[in-house]
């Protein structure tokens, strides 16, 4: 049986989810962004960022969204974002696949890893995480232009916003260009923490 389809992403209160330029993705303001993840204890044993770490609900959710994901499916500025920033052990640990009009072999990195690059659209990208991943779900993993595509595309399931105390100003929005027309949201909870709040919902077509 075929798992769920989401994406999850931390959101300024002001809608951007990253600066414009990917020069800045690992910048200050990015990290203001991410820091409530940054401090959670699996994401720093998953990234091998050293010992330690906050542990309580924000911890749960990080490692409840990384032991659900089955594959995930990337943009290719995304990629190309992380390409030079991942460690040779990337923080996916599945099957990962870059939509891309590039053609490329697959890349194959340590702890199970491999990014391959699909060029015939983001429906065969999903087809072919979905059959990678099993019964297990499949993140859309970013950027934005993709996670709205794939919305846009009624190919949604869910979503998690883990949204952050900050304010960017300018950047890269979220739902810039989503056809709102074409779909409803049914929130599923919202669990506040010190750090962010954890908004859900499930998407419907109209």
């Amino acid at each position: 049986m075929a798992g769920t389809v989401f994406f999850s992403v931390s959101m300024s209160l002001d809608g951007f989810i990253a600066p414009e330029s990917p020069d800045e993705l690992m910048g200050k303001q990015w990290m203001e962004l991410q820091q409530w993840v940054f401090r959670q204890r699996f994401f720093r044993e998953n990234l091998k960022l050293g010992m330690g770490g906050e542990e309580g609900r924000d911890n749960d959710i990080v490692r409840e969204t990384f032991e659900r994901t089955g594959a995930s499916v990337l943009g290719k500025r995304t990629f190309d974002a992380g390409e030079d920033a991942w460690p040779e052990d990337p923080p996916f640990h599945t099957p990962v696949f870059v939509v891309t009009h590039h053609k490329r072999d697959p890349w194959e990195r340590l702890g199970g890893t491999t990014f391959h690059f699909v060029n015939d659209g983001i429906e065969s990208a999903l087809d072919r995480a979905r059959e990678a991943a099993g019964d297990l779900d499949v993140r859309i993993a970013g950027g934005a232009e993709t996670i709205v595509q794939y919305l846009n595309a009624g190919l949604i399931d869910e979503f998690h916003i883990a949204l952050s105390p900050v304010l960017f100003g300018s950047g890269i929005r979220l739902f810039e260009h989503v056809d709102a027309s074409r779909m409803a949201l049914t929130q599923i909870d919202s669990e506040p923490s010190p750090s962010t709040t954890h908004l859900r919902y499930t998407v419907q077509s109209r």
